[in-house]
């Protein structure tokens, strides 16, 4: 962003409700935890972050969507914004996503032990997590045979649609 306007400096000008300090605290989280996409809710105001090609895409509600680059630190940025991942390594990994809306579960109750974790090698249609709906618990299956490299869902958490789960380092690739 090129510069802040004066009389609101922690607002979007083109987003109501949104407060860039808010964006940079989510950006710091996804560096920190490795993430390569994000989504935040509050009331009606919604931001998917994700990183490809060096943009972040962010949406409130139903209005039109608006690329933020990720910018360079500022002088009045409080938090550094996440480096960019290097295409190479997203190329190579193959995403598990969530086939519907609901609640990610990694293991099949609370005292049983996850489906998959990182270093775990998984077969083409080994269930990975559980995702509920409506009472209803979904068996996630790997539709690729590999190393899963990162889960991308924090246990006992909402998921979207189409929302990456897991990183999966497919046989073959190095």
């Amino acid at each position: 962003m090129a510069s802040k306007k004066k009389s609101s400096p922690q607002t979007s000008g083109g987003l109501p409700g949104l407060d860039l300090s808010e964006v940079e605290r989510l950006l710091a989280f996804m560096n920190k935890h490795g993430l390569d996409q994000f989504e935040y809710s509050r009331g009606d105001l919604r931001i998917a972050l994700g990183r490809a090609g060096g943009n972040s895409a962010v949406t409130a509600g139903s209005r039109a969507q608006a690329a933020i680059p990720e910018a360079s630190p500022s002088k009045d940025a409080s938090t550094t914004p996440p480096a960019p991942v290097a295409s190479a390594v997203v190329e190579e990994h193959h995403i598990i996503k969530s086939p519907i809306v609901g609640t990610f579960f990694s293991a099949a109750g609370p005292e049983a032990p996850p489906f998959v974790k990182a270093g775990d090698h998984v077969q083409s249609g080994q269930v990975v997590c559980i995702v509920e709906a409506m009472k209803l618990m979904n068996e996630i299956e790997s539709d690729v045979s590999g190393v899963v490299i990162r889960s991308l869902v924090e246990n006992a958490t909402p998921v979207e649609y189409g929302q990456p789960l897991f990183a999966i380092r497919p046989d073959g690739k190095k």
